[in-house]
């Protein structure tokens, strides 16, 4: 019998199996995927074929606070992928002038391949004694047991083999899907009600490799870890990988015909050679193309009521990283949420010898406290963007297809939007303002923490006004609406 269940082998159910087989339980790991190849990380990466994780061919970041995670619980990990070409870079490089204060040498982000991290997390988790991966097989369902007077608890899964799996707890590691609803449903267990709310995006994004990997970078990196920005009707940001690669993505809203052209190699050049930070990275003397444009849509920002309810909790299961809450990519939180939760589960579970109900009410709290910020602000800020974005393309993002209404989103953050107008202006200038807002951005704290410090207000307050110094003067001109279009058309079938 294997104690715990983990239905899923991407990042967080790994995780979740490298931190529960070093407690010492016995965990046993359902993947329907293949075993990534053998051989040295870095070439094992390149040959693993995913279908069951598109998003994996797509740019990642692991930020702050996954930095923060692999350091307190999994050291070797975070050794192995430097080992194998990833790197740490310093946010304070984007940062201006002033005193570093402790607690900075954290603002740090990991770049890396999306498959090079789950490759050295497959191999930790694997090699841990207890600990075993089931590939080529899939949970299709619950196996239930009476828990009393107050109904039945999850008691193991049944494998899509046919495989009966008895276990004391099931993580739903499943990812976006978050299977266990279906799972649920089947069975007759209570599913609780969604929080969700779109991100409406679609992404466009391309690797390439430097061609003079030992010589200076194309371009400055003008976010510390990344270079470009989110614009006023578009986005375009490039990320360092591992191993002198990196990524760019485009963010567009749908329904316009000319940035959907984007599709295109030429035009997405084009759109690059355009984006302010961006050009001097696609000169053909400056880096290689290391495939094609992959264009993706952007999924909703959803919190799962499976994660949160205490007031009707299932025992025995715990849904886990995406299964619990997906927030929207833009802002490049998942993977460090999905670690963050992991490890957060792996110790309330190694405290709890029984799969109750104070397991269920305990792991719920952990996602009120973990997620359910990020989700927040998740949907506040796509929605922002979204009417920013339609408000500056006009008819453009008219032709949009019709979409049924949204559902009630949650409450809006905090922070009232002139303040954050204040403080992200008083960033530019004010080392301790910027250090607080970087701090969000990395997740390493909420904003609700850092606009509560009466210090840091103050120091908003007292830029406001101010005239701005050099390191708040205008920057790069993003094109307009109409330029950018003019010269994706030009390009189309590119």
């Amino acid at each position: 019998m294997a104690a715990i269940v983990i239905a899923g082998g991407g990042t967080a159910g790994l995780a979740a199996a490298l931190a529960l087989g070093r407690r010492g339980h016995r965990v046993r790991v359902l993947e329907r995927g293949d075993a990534p190849p053998d051989g040295p990380a870095v070439e094992s990466a390149q040959r693993w074929r995913r279908p069951g994780v598109p998003q994996a061919v797509h740019d990642h970041i692991l930020n702050a606070l996954g930095v923060r995670m692999l350091r307190r619980h999994a050291p070797d990990v975070l050794d192995g992928l430097l080992a194998d070409g990833a790197r740490l870079l310093d946010l304070a490089a984007a940062a201006p002038g002033g005193p570093a204060e402790p607690g900075e040498e954290e603002l740090v982000t990991l770049v890396a391949r999306r498959s090079l991290l789950d490759v050295v997390l497959h191999r930790a988790a694997a090699a841990v004694p207890g600990v075993s991966v089931s590939h080529r097989t899939t949970a299709a369902g619950l196996l239930t047991a009476p828990a009393g007077p107050s109904g039945h608890r999850v008691a193991g899964v049944v494998a899509d083999t046919g495989e009966r799996i008895p276990a004391r707890l099931v993580l739903d590691a499943t990812g976006r899907r978050s299977a266990s609803r279906s799972w649920l449903a089947a069975a007759g267990l209570p599913v609780a009600d969604d929080l969700s709310g779109p991100s409406r995006l679609h992404a466009y994004g391309r690797f390439y490799r430097l061609r003079r990997p030992c010589g200076p970078l194309p371009g400055p990196l003008n976010r510390g870890n990344a270079a470009g920005g989110i614009w006023g009707h578009y986005s375009a940001v490039l990320h360092p990988a591992d191993n002198d690669v990196f990524a760019i993505t485009l963010g567009a809203l749908p329904g316009d015909r000319a940035m959907a052209a984007l599709r295109g190699a030429e035009a997405f050049t084009a759109a690059c050679r355009l984006s302010p930070y961006l050009a001097p990275w696609v000169e053909e003397d400056a880096a290689e193309p290391l495939g094609p444009v992959r264009a993706t849509g952007m999924p909703p920002n959803v919190l799962r009521g499976a994660a949160t309810d205490r007031l009707r909790p299932v025992r025995g299961l715990l849904p886990v990283g995406d299964a619990a809450c997906t927030t929207d990519p833009m802002f490049g939180r998942g993977l460090s949420l999905a670690l963050a939760h992991a490890f957060g589960l792996a110790e309330l579970i190694d405290g709890r010898p029984e799969a109750d109900d104070r397991l269920a009410r305990d792991a719920a709290g952990l996602a009120e406290r973990l997620l359910r910020p990020w989700f927040d602000k998740g949907v506040h800020d796509s929605r922002l963007r979204v009417r920013q974005w339609r408000e500056a393309t006009g008819a453009a993002a008219d032709r949009e297809p019709a979409r049924p209404p949204e559902p009630p989103g949650p409450p809006v953050p905090p922070v009232p939007a002139g303040l954050w107008a204040a403080a992200t202006a008083a960033a530019a200038a004010d080392r301790a303002v910027w250090r607080g807002l970087t701090r969000i951005q990395t997740s390493l704290a909420t904003p609700a923490e850092v606009f509560a410090d009466p210090a840091f207000l103050d120091r908003v307050r007292a830029s406001e006004g101010a005239r701005p110094g050099p390191a708040a003067q205008e920057g790069p001109r993003p094109p307009t609406p109409a330029e950018l279009r003019h010269a994706l058309t030009a390009r189309e079938g590119g």
